[in-house]
This record gives structure tokens, sequence and C-alpha cells, in this order.
């Protein structure tokens, strides 16, 4: 995590900003056409709608790389839908790029021509290559992930897969292969077969088997997927075996035995699997298997962040930030117009009493917990802007439900529920139940953040120190707090809340003397 001081960071980042700017992205994929509207504002991006149409342009694309009228036509009826959104939008707030089965159509032209006649923005068609990295972009603008990245992303007519630092690539290569047309040369009329199968399977390990030594070379500390299969897959890993979503080879074998049961697409019934991709699911799983084996990927995560996410950020060069949180967290500073100062006090606090504890149920994720107790620490009253009443509910409710760049569904979880317990009674059964952590170490960061806050209650009155030593034991259950010689005489008001929260505690069946 970022340490620096957040105050002068806030502050730099404040003489930055400009004028709200409302931006579009719009990604004319293989599969589906989707389309992101966002504003730039204090220096962050945000969301305020998202648009997604099956077009469906590969099944149009013949042996020849004809595109069908019908296609074209799909693709048009799409783009004067987005237009009708677009109304006012300046051309340089627009970017629209067209991926694997523009650049493949010979009529490309012809498309482009029609386009013109409902959507007046230009439309870009990108190489594979420029794709692999925009997608990459666009991961890594959202993940939380650092270091050393592979990306994975399986579109509808080619799949791209790229090795990347921080937001280098280093390696991008984009092959001819996309569940779309795997579905119409593989498994025609929808008919689903072991043979079937394995003959994609095997096809998708040809295309990409050469990449195998390159990628293995430069190596990888995480894998991530993005886009409609790798999406589908993370949703029935999440809805039938791990809640975290978190795919595996033993996972993947697992469904394609599960899948190759059925023998047509229409019979295919999955928890977690949506209507409009059972037609798309099984050549999907068969490439992702294939990308699984080349690589001998031990588990991937999915990304949010996709190509249209990296085309969105690429308009606007201000965001290539070492650490995302940090560039979200001073977003919201300014959004929601946080007292930094009194953020920057709890925070120390937080951190200060969070060395001390020497023992994690899980200690796997000691350090990601830790993480998330910091910035929530930074973005406790964010709930402010409402009402200062009900504070805590407020910031859990904006946490929850913000676009969050660099905190996946489980941290922002996670972030919104030590928000939300900051202060006030809770019970212990009120905590939200985690898939990534345990009951007791989310009860120590919320116990944390509380007594984070209390020490900081007084705001600029308050008498920062840094000799509070704070003893547990192995189960959690009874701390105690030692404060310097007339610390507690000298602030009244923190020994109130400390003796209130005592009081509070005895009846969790959790003790701290101080």
């Amino acid at each position: 995590m970022n340490n620096e001081n957040l105050i002068a960071t806030a502050t730099a980042f404040a003489h930055q900003r400009g004028e709200v700017r409302e931006i579009a992205a719009i990604d004319l994929g293989s599969n589906s056409f989707h389309m992101i509207v966002a504003r730039i504002i204090n220096g962050s991006i945000q969301v305020l709608s998202r648009l997604k149409q099956k077009v469906q342009l590969a099944e149009g694309l013949d042996e020849n790389n004809v595109l069908s009228q019908e296609a074209i036509t799909r693709g048009v009826n799409c783009l004067a839908l987005f237009a009708e959104r677009l109304q006012g939008f300046n051309p340089e707030n627009v970017n629209v790029v067209g991926t694997y089965t523009l650049r493949r159509a010979v009529n490309n032209a012809e498309f482009l021509r029609q386009a013109q006649q409902v959507f007046p923005y230009p439309i870009n068609i990108i190489s594979g290559q420029t794709e692999a990295k925009t997608i990459y972009a666009g991961v890594s603008h959202t993940q939380p992930e650092t270091g050393r990245k592979l990306v994975v992303d399986i579109g509808g007519g080619s799949t791209e897969m790229i090795i990347g630092d921080g937001f280098i690539p280093l390696a991008a290569e984009s092959r001819h292969m996309g569940c779309v047309s795997f579905a119409k040369k593989f498994f025609p009329q929808g008919k689903i077969s072991p043979e079937n199968f394995q003959r994609a399977k095997q096809n998708a390990l040809n295309k990409i088997d050469d990449l195998a030594f390159e990628f293995n070379k430069l190596g990888w500390q995480s894998v991530l997927g993005s886009s409609g299969t790798i999406k589908t897959v993370y949703q029935v890993i999440s809805a039938n075996t791990d809640p975290n979503g978190i795919i595996t080879p033993q996972r993947l074998n697992e469904l394609t035995e599960i899948v190759l049961r059925a023998d047509h697409f229409d019979n295919l019934r999955l928890a977690g699997l949506n209507e409009d991709r059972t037609d798309v699911f099984v050549p999907g799983l068969a490439i992702l298997s294939a990308v699984f084996e080349n690589f001998s990927i031990k588990e991937m995560r999915y990304s949010d962040g996709a190509l249209r996410e990296g085309v969105m950020y690429g308009l606007e060069k201000n965001f290539q930030v070492t650490d995302i949180r940090q560039r979200t967290a001073l977003g919201l500073a300014e959004q929601f117009n946080l007292d930094t100062a009194q953020s920057e006090r709890v925070f120390h606090s937080a951190q200060l009493l969070c060395r001390q504890i020497e023992h994690w149920e899980n200690a796997k994720y000691a350090d990601e917990m830790k993480d998330i107790l910091f910035w929530a620490a930074r973005l406790h009253e964010v709930g402010i802007v409402i009402n200062h009443r009900g504070l805590q509910k407020h910031s859990a409710y904006i946490l929850q439900n913000i676009e969050l760049p660099g905190f996946d569904k489980e941290q922002q979880r996670l972030l919104a529920t030590l928000v939300r317990y900051q202060i006030n009674s809770f019970k212990s059964g009120d905590l939200a139940k985690f898939a990534r952590y345990t009951e007791s170490d989310v009860l120590t960061l919320v116990r944390l953040l509380r007594l984070a806050v209390m020490l900081n209650k007084s705001r600029q009155a308050t008498e920062l120190t840094d000799k509070i030593l704070l003893k547990t034991d192995r189960t959690s259950v009874s701390w105690q707090l030692e404060f310097a010689p007339e610390y507690l005489s000298h602030n009244p008001l923190v020994k109130n809340e400390l003796l209130a929260e005592r009081y509070l505690l005895q009846g969790l069946n959790l003790d701290l003397t101080f």
C-alpha cells in the first residue's frame, strides 16, 4: 500500500483537476457492442451508464471474410441506439473501436459507410495487438493486483493474451479464436459432444502453443481474465463451487464434465449461466481450457476491467498512477469534500494499533485486510455529505454502491462493512459473511477502526500519540490498551468513549481493559 500523506497528495491532486468532462467509450465486439458513458470529475472517472447489446457480428462473417448485410444491419441498428444517448457529445470525447470481426471483414468499409449515416462519430478499427494492449490497460486501471500480470480476454472472434508490469505491457498477442467463431466452426447447429469439444480445444492449443515458452520465460505473479466467457465461468463457479469464483484447472475439468452431459446448447442448465450466453459458453470453455493447459495456469481471477475500460482511460492521460486505490481515494476525497486532516489522524491511529496485532486467523490475507482497514480509516466519513446523523450508514451505502477501481467485490464489501460499524452499537451477527475473510478477522478489523475513530473524536483538538500499546490474546477476545501517563486524564472524551465501548463489548463476550 502507498502510505504517502493523503493531505499533501490531495492538495497536489486538487491543483491538477479541471472542468467536469463527459466521455464515452464504445467497443464493437464480435459478439456484443458495449458502451460506457462516464464523466471525469475531481480527477477520477465516475461511470454514468453502461449499455450492452448482443449483435453477433462474427456470426455473419463467411469463409471469404465477407460480412453479411444482416450482420451489418444488426450492428448499425445498435449504433443508432448508442447515438441517441450520445447526443451533444463532442467527437473528441467519444472513442469507438472495432475489433476482430471488423478488422477481418473485407467489406468493413461498407459497414463504416452505413454506420456513418446514423452514428456521427469516427470508428477506429484496431489491430489485434492494439486490442490486446488496450485490454491490458483496462485491467490495470481497475484491478488491485500489482506486479507482473498475465491477462487473458476471450472475445467473440479473438483471444488476447498479455503479460505486463504495472501499466506497461511486455508481450501482447491476439489469436483468431473466439466463442462465436468457434461455436460456428466446431459446434454446428449448437450440438455438443466430447468430440466437438476436444476438436475445439485442440485447435485453440495449436493456435497458441508457440507462445508458451516466451510467456513462461517472462513469468507472472497473478493471472486475470476479462470479458464475457471468463465472466460467465466466474459466475458459474461462484454459484456452484466457490463464492470467490476463482478459476482453477480442476474446476474447469469439473465444469467440462457437466456441460458434456448435455447434447445441445439449448439444454444447458447451470446456476450462474445467463440465457444470452448459452450459445457461446461451451466453445468459450474449450478455449479457456486450452489457455490454462498451454500456460500451466494454476488459478485465475475475473477482472471487471476490459477493452472498453482501456478505451475509456485512454481518453484521459492523467490516470496512470502506481496505486489505483490511491487515485480512487483521492477522487472520493474531492467528490465528498472529506476532512483529509481527520482522515489522516484516524489512519495514523489505525496503523499504530494494527501493527500490534500479532495473530490473524487467515494469515494468507493479513496484508490485504490491513490495507482495506487503512482505506476504511481514510474514507470512513464519506457519508457526512448526506448527513452527520447516521454517518456510518451513509458512508457504508456510498462505499458499497459506488464504482471503486482498485477494489474487487469482496474487498469493497469489507470496506463498506468496516465503515458501517465504526460507531454505535452492533452485534456480531450483524457483520456480513465473507468467502475470503473469517468472522474473527473481520471483527478484529471492526474493533481496530472503532478504536481509531474514538481516539480522534475531538478532531483537531486530538492529542496525537505514538505511545499506545495494544495487547491481545490469540483468540482476539481480550484486548488491553496501555496509554502514556496522564493521557486519559488529558483526554476525558476518549476515556468516556472507551468505557462505553467496554460495556458494549461485554454484551458480545469480548473484553477491553485500559
